[in-house]
């Protein structure tokens, strides 16, 4: 799966409009990126990736990069 779809993917759980997310953009400045956004974010890589996340892992996560790099380790 190539970057912008995975972005996407990201964008759809945020419930973000598509183009919205960069892999530069942090985190904390995403007001989407909530509680309840983690748990999705959990599922989602586990159901998509076969990535499984921890909640240590997540806080580690500064840069939508971050959560991109994860998804790519699936895919490996």
């Amino acid at each position: 799966m190539d970057e912008m779809k995975k972005l996407n993917l990201l964008e759809e759980l945020l419930d973000l409009e598509e183009g919205t997310l960069v892999p530069d953009m942090e985190l904390a400045d995403i007001d989407e990126y909530d509680s309840m956004a983690k748990l999705s974010l959990i599922v989602m890589m586990d159901d998509e990736f076969g990535v499984q996340l921890t909640g240590d892992m997540i806080k580690k996560f500064v840069t939508v990069a971050d959560i991109l790099e994860h998804m790519q380790e699936g895919e490996a």
